[in-house]
This record gives structure tokens, sequence and C-alpha cells, in this order.
């Protein structure tokens, strides 16, 4: 797409590492963004380079380029005051700093408003952290998995008889962090560009956490429902809303109206359940789940999952539920281009996620991450370099 993507011209500062602040400035520079990515050469870079098990040479990973592609990369140790003042000098000509730091260190490190601002009055700061930078909490190391332990989520997650889980996809809490503090800095950049004024914007792992419980926080909040785990992943109060068991696997059903529910019982031949007054609406059918649980189990137990695909599917809600390889391979990925291949200097088709957005019915372009500080020369060429230390 070049030229036309939406974001081309906006410039990016980020001192970030592992995953929240990272997979939200993909994003960014999936969309045209020049995102420059910050790497202190007195650690390494970002830790994330070295995540095993399958290596890109020596600093680099699959697991870092998962959420790095589009990126620059330079090293600067924001340490010691001769980096701080290179990054200085990159402020001026860019238009957000981003930073996903223990909260009491953007403020020691001059990552923050109060102290940008004086050298761009419209730069936006966007603070990403464990738990703020105006809490008790505020220089408490924390990460995705802790998030969805306190906030509840995990005692949400899983079998009723099971212990608390975790969401099975890496880094659910980091990822929906990183987007939602993307929204904030694209929200910001608007108002600069036409305030002159730029500001900080702040998101935590844990408000985000937080703000996944949705409705279920509502209706404890308000009527003290305590809501808990439904077994076979079930709607909280609507039904059939639930996997269920085929002859040969099992497969996710969303009857999330009468109209599906309807159209499941005349695929089934199960008329008699329409006058049932245990099943008559989608909050009764919740209620007396277990009951329609077994019933359900033994219509769809007659057949293999395929069969009831073939009936069913753009009929009402329905999907088989895979393996993850499974799903990555299947036909309709390839078809939908959700997966891509992107060369690498130690992998010329690395293989990657495409961003799931399109404009204008095209994917975004991707490439890898440069190598550990390989624009450092090219973005700063006063570069302090490995030379500059906390110390210096």
């Amino acid at each position: 797409m070049g030229a036309s993507k939406p974001l081309a011209g906006i410039r990016v500062l980020s001192a970030e590492q592992f995953a929240a602040a990272p997979y939200g400035t993909m994003f960014l520079a999936g969309l045209g963004a020049e995102v420059v990515k910050i790497e202190n050469p007195a650690t390494g870079g970002d830790p994330a380079r070295y995540g095993g098990p399958f290596m890109l040479g020596a600093a680099d990973s699959e697991y870092f380029q998962s959420w790095n592609l589009n990126k620059r990369s330079i090293e600067l140790d924001l340490g010691c005051e001769a980096g701080r003042s290179a990054l200085h000098a990159l402020v001026a000509d860019a238009d957000a700093v981003v930073n996903n730091l223990r909260g009491d260190l953007p403020a020691k490190l001059g990552l923050d408003y109060p102290t940008l601002g004086k050298i761009k009055p419209s730069i936006v700061c966007v603070h990403i952290s464990a738990y703020g930078r105006d809490t008790s909490r505020a220089a408490w190391p924390g990460y995705d998995y802790l998030m969805q332990a306190e906030s509840g989520l995990m005692h949400l997650t899983g079998e009723p008889d099971a212990p608390p889980a975790r969401f099975g996809a890496p880094s659910m809490i980091d990822h929906m962090t990183g987007i939602t503090a993307m929204v904030g800095l694209l929200a910001a950049l608007l108002r600069a560009r036409e305030s002159g004024r730029g500001c900080d914007i702040d998101v935590s792992l844990l408000d985000v956490a937080l703000h996944q419980l949705g409705y279920t926080a509502m209706w404890y909040l308000n009527e003290g429902l305590r809501a808990s785990r439904q077994p076979r992943s079930a709607h909280f109060s609507v039904g059939p809303v639930q996997t269920l068991r085929t002859a040969d696997g099992w497969i996710f059903l969303m009857c999330m109206t009468d109209k599906f529910w309807f159209e499941l019982l005349d695929a089934l031949e199960r008329p008699d359940l329409r006058s049932d007054p245990r099943f008559v609406t989608p909050g009764s059918r919740g209620e007396h789940r277990q009951a329609l649980t077994r019933i359900l189990d033994e219509e769809f137990g007659r057949m293999p999952t395929s069969h009831w695909l073939r009936v069913l599917n753009g009929r009402l809600p329905i999907a088989p539920v895979l393996d993850f390889a499974t799903a990555l391979d299947s036909a309709f990925v390839a078809e939908a281009g959700m997966v891509s291949s992107v060369r690498h200097p130690h992998r010329p088709d690395l293989e990657v996620l495409s961003n799931p957005l399109k404009i204008d019915g095209e994917r975004l372009a991707l490439a890898a991450c440069s190598a550990l500080g390989d624009d450092t020369a090219a973005v700063l060429p006063h570069s302090p370099g490995k030379r500059c230390t906390a110390k210096s």
C-alpha cells in the first residue's frame, strides 16, 4: 500500500519490551507510522529477542518478531545523561513517545510530558505500566498472567471443577492493553494537531484486565451477583451457547436469539422442544442448561462434526472446536490471507500472522523488525551508542 497507509509521516519513539507496548506499536507500524524501537545496549535490548526456543540469529527470535514487525531498532541507554540528550534530539521530530516501563520510571528517565513537552509542546507521551504511575504500586513490576489472576479473570476461566486458569492464548491482557493505549495515542495525536498541545496518556495492565470483566462486573457492582465458571464454556445467562459433543469431537453452538434456536430445532427435527416450558426463551434455556445439554449432546452425538457443519454452517452460528495447528492450517485461513511470509536474514520465508486490518480491501504489508541497533546510525547519527552507560 506504500504511501497510502494512513499513518505515513507519523514518527513514534518507543522504549518498549516484551508484549504490551510492542504489540500496540506494531499496529501503528503496520499502518505506516515510523516506529523507532529504543533498546538499551547495556542490557542487550528487548529481552524478547532472546525468547526461545526458535532463534533467528544471536539477538532475534520468532518470539520477538511476533510483536515487532515493521519497526526500526536503535540502541540508546536512557539511564545516562548522554542517552537522554540523544532522545531529546529525536523528540523534536517525533509525534509520540511510548514506554511500558515500571510506573515509577518514566518520570525518572524524563519520558513524561512535563519533561518532553518543553522540547516539543505537541508531543504525546504514552505510558503502559502494570499498576499505573499514580498509585501506591507504581514501583511494582507486573506481567500479564498476574493481572489475569488478580482481576478475577482466572476465577472465571475453565471448567467449574478445575483449578483457576489463564486464557489459553499468549499475553491476551498485554495485547488488549497495547491496543487500548494506541486508541489513546491516536486520539491525543488528533487533538495535538489542532491544539498544538500534547499530553500524558496512561493505561495499566490491571485496569485493562478489570475492564475485560464487562457485564459480569456490572452485575456484581449493581446486583451483588457473583459470576462463576460455567460448564462447557457456556454463556453466563443465555442458552444454548456452549460446546457440544459430536460423534468424533466438539462444536461450539451460539443460539443467542430465538431465531437461531428455532433453526436448530428444525435441523434436529425436534419440534417438541419448542413447547417445552424449560426452553421457551434464551434466558430459560440458560437456567435449564444442564437438562438442555443432555438432550443436545445426544442429538449431536449421532453424527460427526463434519456432518453438523455441512448442515448448519451459514444457517446458524456454529464452529468446530479445533486445535490451533488445525486452525492455522485451515483452508479458510489461507483464503482470508491471515498468514503471510516476510524476509529475514536468517529465515528468508519467515511465516507470520498477517495484520487483521485491511485498508481498501488489502492486507497491510509486513516486514521483519530490524536487527538490534541496526538503524541507530541512520536515525541518530551522533548517538552515544554503547559508550553511554548508566554511570556516565
